[in-house]
């Protein structure tokens, strides 16, 4: 039976630090040199995820400390003169959040963090509540598994699943996260799709196939 792929709830990181939305400038500036972390979740009852406010939310104060704006300027950045007057995290939060689910793969939060350029998503239920969080750290985790763990998923997965007749003339080698697939099979038909089969085993950094067919297979 093929492995489940790896979800965001399993990588995630379940203790999370956020603010409520009435939570002050100085405090939130005091949380993210806490615990060294560049944005917070914004929370409004009990726990539900309104916003996300960013280290860029915060600077723009300093950014328009001494700049006066122009008219033209200041119709263009209407979002970012108001945050910079702004001192609670409801005004200086950027709403609504880009979340993600717990059952996402790993792949579609990957997505979501490249799409609106963020480096971390709340991990919310099906109400907006916060479980957890996910970063592109987090993301990357899967690349921290063994050669032995990548071997013998890719053995029972690809090599077993597509070669069942010829599994014992099949050897899978994994160096760094590189898996080469060597041997002979008797379907050449089946020799790509083992390859692509392979990539997809979380991971795997890059496949190499050495596979053949037996003369009339």
């Amino acid at each position: 039976m093929t492995t489940q792929p790896f979800t965001v709830a399993d990588v995630m990181t379940r203790r999370v630090v956020a603010v409520q939305s009435d939570a002050d400038f100085k405090e939130i500036v005091a949380a993210m040199e806490r615990w060294k972390i560049t944005a917070v979740p914004v929370l409004a009852g009990e726990g539900r995820v309104v916003g996300i406010v960013s280290e860029a939310d915060l600077l723009l104060k300093e950014e328009f400390r001494d700049h006066r704006l122009g008219l033209v300027e200041q119709l263009h950045r209407l979002e970012a003169t108001a945050k910079a007057g702004s001192r609670r995290a409801k005004d200086l939060m950027t709403s609504p959040a880009v979340t993600v689910g717990p059952e996402a793969s790993l792949p579609r939060a990957a997505r979501l963090m490249a799409a609106h350029r963020v480096k971390r998503l709340p991990v919310v239920d099906e109400h907006g509540t916060i479980l957890g969080i996910v970063s592109r750290a987090d993301l990357l985790k899967v690349f921290l598994r063994t050669d032995e763990e990548l071997a013998a998923e890719v053995r029972r997965d690809v090599v077993e699943h597509l070669f069942p007749l010829s599994r014992d003339r099949v050897a899978v080698r994994v160096d760094a996260g590189v898996v080469t697939l060597s041997g002979e099979v008797r379907d050449s038909a089946l020799i790509p799709m083992a390859a692509r089969l392979a990539r997809t085993v979380e991971g795997v950094v890059d496949v190499r196939s050495e596979l053949t067919a037996r003369p009339g297979g």
